[in-house]
């Protein structure tokens, strides 16, 4: 069962902390997220799931980056979210799709517990632009039933920041996450 926008906003502070909240972002079912100002690309002309792969961090001008297409961009929303009780999930808004951008191209099914900022998989079909603070997505949380255990990856939860994949960290069960170090290269910076 889908909650509605008005179940979204009674349970916020309890099961569903949305922060910043607006309550002109809150839709019938769901509520918008905005894009952050700033971007990850991968460096590597081919990406290994076995290895962590060098990412470069773009800022997103206030006038805006053209996006290209055959190009992954990660970025992230704007709102840290938690969900409790509930199973989130990340969707584009239609009017972003109409535009040919995929804003999760696998990743918009969350785990109950999950605690921080989502990390979008963007690729645009045509070149597009885009801009910082746009509503890019939406969140929606169904209900769960059965006993519940929280999502508690040392991976992805609590994050900061745009998250790259840490897949390889799951095919190499003898690195050490503590020494980790993500091979940022900074492009464009304000």
């Amino acid at each position: 069962m889908v909650l509605s926008g008005k179940e979204i906003q009674k349970r916020l502070g309890s099961d569903i902390v949305i922060n910043p909240f607006r309550v002109e972002q809150l839709n019938p079912n769901s509520y918008n997220l905005t894009l952050h100002n700033q971007l990850l690309t991968y460096e590597e002309v081919v990406l290994d799931m076995k290895q962590q792969n060098r990412v470069r961090r773009v800022e997103i001008p206030e006038e805006g980056v053209v996006l290209s297409p055959n190009q992954l961009y990660l970025g992230r929303t704007i709102e840290y979210t938690e969900s409790h009780n509930v199973v989130p999930m990340l969707e584009g808004r239609s009017s972003v799709g109409r535009l040919g951008l995929f804003v999760h191209v696998s990743g918009g099914f969350g785990d109950v517990g999950f605690c921080g900022y989502w990390t979008l998989e963007m690729f645009a079909v045509q070149p597009v632009r885009i801009y910082p603070g746009a509503p890019i997505c939406q969140i929606y949380f169904h209900e769960i039933t059965g006993e519940i255990e929280e999502y508690a990856s040392d991976k992805y939860q609590f994050n900061r920041d745009i998250q790259p994949s840490l897949l390889y960290r799951e095919l190499n069960p003898d690195a050490d996450p503590e020494t980790d170090q993500l091979k940022f290269k900074f492009g464009e910076q304000s």
